[in-house]
């Protein structure tokens, strides 16, 4: 019921945010002689707010056309590597650049779409052939498609990692932190060929027990029963995936919300402003953002409610229980790949020392091969995309991968 009444909302709000657009773009024209009244551009400015607010979003493009590289500008193009049910391996291919190492960025699977990493992506495609996990919306994938949890999920990293080969770096960003340890750890205790030269993990949620977050409060307050009784939702019967148990997009991103709600309606408050003004460009900043922020996808039942129970009630990988599959996650297994835990100083989604843990657990990896990072005055979103991100934060992670290159 909870699915059918926010497409009911949803299709309202659509309509009366093109409703606020064409007025907006009304009040704004020239030949409209109300456009010349002083209150017109802050009735116009609302109303743009509102129907940026309240527009319906799909699945944003990356959108890249060229990166530069060695101060030359080189057209990029998107390749579908490898296509699996739950998620495609995609690549930016640069036209005539060869030779310099391969990246596999792992986006989040939680509740976003991998362009949330645009800038990630962007930076690193400078000095790197990058890869990166291009999730599908669990809505989208019909039920004869099979189930999809963290296990499936460790399993497509190492055949994406296998369907690149060998010499690749990976970068997990956030919640894949976790199956991108295990992956690691499995292919390091198979002698894997195409195991990671270096896995670089930001943000990720390896020992929730440090330094808890509001994220992990609400994570461990309720029995995992709660959760499946009450987040749990079918997939209405206009999508492909009708029938699917999720746990829904648009409910992550309420919580996202209202976890930060005062700071996003400053936002709003100063988009409208620039708006008013005439600053276009700092207001387009603000729409960028929350057009990417608010893009939401689902995840199925089971990769959630796995998820909660092992990484964040459980604390199975740092309590040395995780299991993939009936077999044990050894972390003593990493004995040659090299770490490096990013965290941010102000995170408030994964607290500091929460991915600093990972490094502790490869017991027989010698400290050479570790490497931390705490990023000063970074929150969450920092971490991977803005200045810091860029100035600050890629240029280790650009040396980590050259010291450790083949």
């Amino acid at each position: 019921m909870l699915y059918n009444a926010y497409e009911f909302q949803r299709s309202l709000m659509s309509a009366a945010s093109t409703w606020a657009d064409l007025h907006g773009q009304w009040l704004r024209n020239p030949l409209n002689p109300l456009s010349y009244n002083n209150m017109a551009p802050i009735m116009a400015s609302g109303l743009d707010v509102f129907a940026h607010a309240s527009a319906s979003r799909g699945k944003p493009a990356f959108g890249f056309a060229e990166v530069e590289v060695n101060g030359k500008k080189v057209p990029v193009t998107e390749e579908i590597i490898l296509r699996k049910p739950f998620g495609q391996l995609k690549r930016f291919r640069r036209r005539g650049v060869t030779g310099q190492p391969k990246l596999l960025i792992v986006a989040p699977m939680s509740g976003h779409y991998a362009t949330l990493l645009r800038g990630t992506v962007e930076r690193m495609m400078v000095d790197h052939d990058v890869y990166i996990t291009d999730w599908r919306d669990a809505k989208m994938v019909p039920v004869d498609q099979g189930r999809f949890d963290l296990d499936d999920y460790i399993d497509y990293l190492i055949e994406f990692l296998e369907k690149i080969g060998p010499g690749a770096h990976m970068l997990a960003v956030c919640q894949p932190s976790v199956p991108a340890f295990a992956a690691t750890a499995l292919m390091s205790a198979d002698g894997n060929s195409c195991r990671p030269l270096t896995l670089t993990m930001m943000g990720g949620p390896i020992d929730t027990r440090e330094a808890p977050t509001a994220v992990n409060t609400v994570a461990t307050q309720r029995p995992l029963s709660w959760f499946e009784n009450n987040v749990i939702h079918t997939v209405p019967t206009f999508y492909p995936g009708s029938g699917r148990k999720v746990y829904p997009g648009f409910l992550q991103l309420s919580g996202f919300m209202a976890m930060n709600l005062g700071n996003h309606l400053v936002s709003h408050w100063s988009m409208f402003k620039h708006l008013v003004d005439g600053d276009d460009d700092s207001a387009d900043a603000t729409k960028a953002f929350y057009a990417e922020y608010r893009a939401v996808c689902d995840l199925t039942e089971e990769f959630y409610l796995q998820t909660i129970d092992a990484v964040f009630q459980r604390h199975a990988l740092p309590r040395g229980e995780l299991m993939h599959r009936g077999r044990l996650i050894d972390p003593a297994a990493i004995t040659d790949v090299g770490l490096l835990a990013i965290e941010g100083e102000r995170d408030d989604i994964s607290g500091l020392g929460q991915t600093k843990a990972a490094l502790a657990l490869a017991t027989a990896l010698p400290d050479d091969r570790k490497q931390y990072l705490m990023a000063a005055k970074v929150g969450h979103y920092g971490i991977f995309n803005g200045r810091r991100w860029r100035e600050q934060i890629a240029p280790v992670l650009d040396r980590w991968i050259g010291q450790h290159a083949k």
